[in-house]
This record gives C-alpha cells, structure tokens and sequence, in this order.
C-alpha cells in the first residue's frame, strides 16, 4: 500500500459504519478479518471510503461443496 493517504480517501470506522447502517464493532471486525482494508493514523483506525460503499455481503449460510 501507498504511503501517500489521501484524507478525503479514508474515513472513520464511526463513519463507515454510518454509511452502511451498522454498527462500528460490525466495521471493526469486517476489518479484523481483512476483508476491508485499513491504516491505523496517530492511533484510529481508518478504513478506504470507497471499500466501504463497494463492499458485497457474503451470502448467509454456509458455502456448498460440489463434489
């Protein structure tokens, strides 16, 4: 990842979580588990705005093998 961070790129996980009508612990573990990238600043954690608005849910359930 770039260096250069661009501030209106990365917002708040509180933001994000605004965005997408959830909770900030809901951002927090999306992040967690990597599925949204994030840079911590002078202690926040910020995540890409753009991640945020493109990201797709998972389908609910679990994943059917086709053997």
């Amino acid at each position: 990842m770039s260096t250069n961070l661009n501030p209106s790129e990365w917002i708040s996980q509180a933001e994000a979580a605004r965005l997408r009508g959830v909770s900030r612990q809901a951002i927090g573990k999306l992040v967690h588990q990597k599925r949204i990238e994030a840079v911590e600043v002078g202690g926040h954690v910020l995540v890409r705005r753009k991640d945020v608005l493109n990201f797709a849910r998972k389908k609910p359930g679990r994943h059917k093998s086709h053997e």
